[in-house]
């Protein structure tokens, strides 16, 4: 339902795109890309400065071999959180004018969607590009410190795993983003000047998150939260929490 408030509205949680669907098929092309860099990473003995070379050189190629792949799959999640974010405003639609919808039909989603597919596809290659750089760290560390080559050797076979956490990581941030990031879009396009913090309702929510929960935020001043972080609902690493719009009568 809609819910009335100082002659605005907002959009009801109801109406809020689900977008946990396209976070896990995203996290789990993302994982892909990080099991093939630990493949990559145990096929050498690892903390052997000799390797380094060929090492980091394949990891690089693999990162600029991935930007089709990159490309094509940023933009299937792309498509899909638009979707959902899309369908979620056509239900609100309904309880709006008939100028408001065709001002919402116009919004300027199309630049916003390329500036999001390059991110992605950036985020997406630095997963074999981070681990090259970590490779060569951490076997310059060893040379320096023998005493903690074999600790060193681990921490290099653990690259697979560390590049895993952050797919999941980056699947997690960046779809919510993209959600949130879409609906600021349309929200501004038919005249919302701000919006309505909620979280995801559960213990998981970060403290600083809570305290925002139902809180007005205008979309031109982001707020600092209590932790010190300056940031829109939904736009921050890990963050599950969603921009409820208030829109004009």
């Amino acid at each position: 339902m809609l819910r009335t408030q100082d002659k605005k509205r907002s959009r009801s949680r109801a109406s809020q795109p689900q977008t946990r669907r396209a976070e896990t098929q995203y996290a789990l092309k993302l994982r892909k890309v990080a099991l093939q860099v630990g493949e990559l990473i145990n096929g050498f003995t690892p903390g052997d400065p000799s390797t380094v070379p060929t090492m980091t050189d394949m990891l690089r190629r693999y990162a600029e071999a991935l930007t089709p792949w990159a490309d094509a799959t940023a933009a299937r999640m792309l498509f899909d959180v638009n979707r959902r974010d899309e369908a979620a405003w056509q239900e609100q639609a309904k309880e709006m004018s008939r100028a408001l919808r065709d001002e919402l039909r116009n919004a300027p989603t199309g630049e916003i969607m390329r500036a999001l597919l390059a991110e992605q596809v950036t985020l997406i290659k630095s997963l074999p590009l981070d681990a090259a750089k970590r490779v060569h760290d951490l076997t310059l560390k060893g040379i320096e410190d023998s005493t903690r080559a074999k600790e060193i050797s681990k921490e290099i076979q653990r690259l697979g795993q560390v590049a895993k956490s952050r797919a999941n990581l980056i699947a997690r941030t960046e779809v919510a983003r993209t959600a949130s990031t879409l609906t600021q879009a349309r929200a501004e396009h038919i005249g919302s000047e701000g919006y309505i913090w909620r979280t995801s309702n559960d213990s998981d929510v970060r403290h600083s998150h809570r305290e925002m929960n139902g809180k007005y935020v205008r979309w031109d001043a982001p707020p600092r939260l209590s932790d010190g972080t300056v940031t829109h609902a939904g736009q921050i690493y890990n963050c599950r929490c969603y921009p409820e719009p208030v829109i004009p009568d």
